[in-house]
């Protein structure tokens, strides 16, 4: 019977869960942003090894081209002394953020350039690729050829560089061969790319004008895989990249047995910039070799600044490794999760990221922590109560918002929208707060009679937090530990299985904090001046240069009186659904939450945000304007909204104003 049994479980497989990022390109030092996408994809994989997965994580360089090229000749080195370097480099950062990759993948090791010659063999021998002669236009660092008409302003669409022309013998793919399949592909799986708008993006910008045939070689420099009987050609950058996601797993070698067991890639994770490679030309490639595409493309924005992209010129590039080691790799790795969301561009800010570790971890989770150690040391000498039922009249509400919490986490985090999952967690913190307060612990020490409540509370604030640390682990590495360790509790407590029900908590558990902080309060005006220091390379500005004397004009507008301004009821919402309204340009039709109810409006905005992009954001709305209809739709209220020069940005609220909140 035991031999059965075991047998049994052996052969039971566990479903499996591939994730790539995209193989960067290593012409510089890894910024925030590039470690922005490789922390998000990070968190996924590290929640699917939570829920059973077996797990595939791959990562990676993109190291032939002329750029890289001409960056080895500018240090003085061999390519591939370059691009060593560069490898070493990028592991490291990889190492300081604590990514748990399985594989990191170089398009210069034998494995891949191997399996790359093979595809390229297996397009020629079917047809898909034929010699020809490319001349337009060509960006070096975006390694992407274009036409006239692609063109702005004379500069590359995607970087806004200039271009140079070029003219040499190519070999070409057939894409036209294949998009009307591509279409095909796109109406049957919906959500195969994400955010729609990139898809709508692709369909619009791309398919429909027409497919131009792409140029797959290059003759005008040799930084890459020759071309399989014809060594002056290369094979050029996309065809030798892309093929990565399928190389790692030994596709095309005497061992596919990975290629077999996880392949196609449950979801690609990508910048927006490079949307069009993946979510064309990939699955194309994949339809010429009989391949199955992969399940999901997802394209999250970029990190931006408040003067714009991240640049060494204008001194605002933000490392890693600098926030990690003063702030802790949690706090980083939080900041970038919980503000930005993630398929739409956020912004980085000094403030906001000191603002965001003080408020949320050091003020909310840390100080919860702290008290919730303390009181059971002060009240229970130091051995946290088992309870059974509801003791208070506030112990089922805090129960059903961590059942509640849970069941949000997961609808969520399928979705990979991290920055609502982390809100929905944070919903669980604030509720234990509030907890504290309302069931006032130190008051019910004082009566013998409430022994029996203080001890509910106790257990209630320490299941709260081990739910919250099982629920943390896929960002942040370290606190969950901490949060478990100071519980006096042990690792198995951190599976996600134990989330099922509202304490498990074993009864007699001794606590071992003594009140040490997990998260420090920062100053914040040391703080932020010393990021921005980092962020110009170290050398300091006088603050008088930064500033900027800005003549704003008061507009003529009648004054109103404090009873005027009363009448107008704002309410603190959020965006739950948006699109587009029929046969309008500027208008889109919004779903909001107020807490309350819910209710439609609709907003003249579609000129600054992509419907997506909406989705998720804390917005202020006018609850008490009068209803009206516009092109047919009926608008409930109105949402605020700043505009200067053409630019229009919404009114936002902080998370910890709840929906229905209203605002004075």
């Amino acid at each position: 019977m035991t031999n059965k049994l075991e047998e049994f479980f052996v052969t039971v497989k566990k479903d499996t869960f591939y994730l790539t990022t995209p193989i960067y390109y290593p012409s510089g030092k890894f910024h925030i942003g590039t470690a922005y996408t490789t922390v998000a994809s990070d968190a996924i994989v590290r929640y699917k090894r939570l829920r059973g997965f077996d797990v595939r994580f791959l990562t990676g360089m993109d190291e032939h081209g002329q750029k890289i090229e001409e960056k080895a000749r500018e240090a003085g080195k061999a390519p591939q002394e370059y691009v060593d370097e560069m490898a070493e480099a990028a592991k490291k950062v990889w190492s300081v953020m604590d990514i748990t990759y399985d594989d990191f993948i170089r398009t210069t090791e034998t494995r891949h350039k191997e399996g790359v010659e093979k595809i390229f063999q297996t397009f020629l021998d079917n047809g898909d690729i034929y010699k020809g002669e490319y001349e337009g236009w060509y960006c070096t660092p975006c390694e992407s050829f274009y036409t006239e008409a692609q063109l702005v302003d004379g500069n590359c669409p995607d970087c806004g560089r200039p271009v140079h022309k070029v003219k040499e013998e190519s070999y070409f793919f057939n894409m036209k061969k294949y998009a009307g399949r591509l279409l095909e592909y796109y109406e049957n799986n919906p959500e195969f790319i994400e955010p729609e708008s990139r898809k709508n993006e692709m369909i619009n910008n791309f398919i429909k004008p027409g497919l131009e045939d792409l140029s797959v070689s290059r003759t005008s420099f040799d930084w890459g895989i020759p071309v399989p009987g014809d060594p002056k050609h290369v094979i050029y950058v996309w065809v030798d990249a892309l093929s990565n996601y399928i190389t790692s797993l030994g596709y095309g070698s005497d061992d596919d047995s990975l290629f077999n067991k996880y392949w196609p890639a449950d979801v690609h994770v990508v910048g927006k910039d490079i949307v069009r490679f993946h979510t064309i030309y990939w699955p194309i490639f994949l339809m010429a070799l009989d391949l199955p595409l992969p399940k999901k493309i997802f394209a999250h924005g970029f990190i931006m600044m408040k003067d714009g992209k991240m640049s060494k010129s204008k001194g605002n590039v933000v490392y890693p490794e600098m926030l990690v080691e003063r702030y802790g790799l949690d706090a980083t790795r939080y900041f970038l999760l919980r503000e930005l969301p993630f398929g739409s561009d956020g912004v980085f800010s000094p403030e906001s990221f000191v603002e965001r570790t003080n408020f949320d971890l050091a003020n909310d989770l840390g100080n919860l922590l702290n008290r919730t150690v303390s009181m059971i040391n002060k009240y229970f000498d130091g051995t946290i109560p088992q309870v059974e039922g509801y003791q208070t009249e506030f112990d089922e509400t805090l129960q059903t918002v961590a059942k509640q919490t849970v069941s949000k986490y997961e609808e969520h985090m399928e979705k990979m929208q991290f920055s609502i999952v982390l809100s929905e967690v944070w919903t669980l913190i604030s509720r234990t707060n509030k907890y504290i307060d309302e069931t006032q612990p130190w008051v019910l020490a004082k009566d013998e009679a409430s022994k029996g409540q203080l001890a509910s509370v106790m257990a209630h604030l320490a299941e709260s937090l081990r739910m919250t640390a099982v629920m943390l682990q896929p960002f942040l590495p370290n606190a969950p530990k901490q949060m478990i360790e100071q519980l006096g509790l042990t690792s198995d407590q951190l599976a996600w299985e134990t989330l099922e029900k509202f304490g498990n908590i074993p009864a007699g558990t001794k606590v071992t904090g003594k009140g040490t902080p997990i998260f420090p309060r920062l100053e914040v005006e040391p703080e932020v001046a010393y990021i921005r220091d980092q962020m110009r390379g170290g050398a300091s500005v006088p603050v008088e240069e930064e500033k900027v004397e800005e003549v704003v004009e008061v507009p003529d507008v009648p004054e109103i009186t404090i009873d005027d301004f009363m009448k107008v009821d704002l309410r603190a919402a959020t965006v739950i659904a948006c699109e587009p309204v029929p046969k309008t340009t500027k208008l889109l039709k919004l779903q909001v939450d107020l807490g309350y109810e819910q209710r439609q409006v609709v907003s003249g905005i579609a000129e600054h945000y992509q419907p997506d992009d909406l989705v998720g954001k804390r917005v202020v709305v006018v609850a008490n304007l009068k209803p009206v209809k516009l092109r047919g739709e009926l608008s409930q209220g109105m949402i605020l909204a700043g505009q200067k020069d053409g630019y229009l940005t919404l009114t936002e609220v902080d998370e910890k104003l709840p929906n229905g909140a209203q605002i004075k």
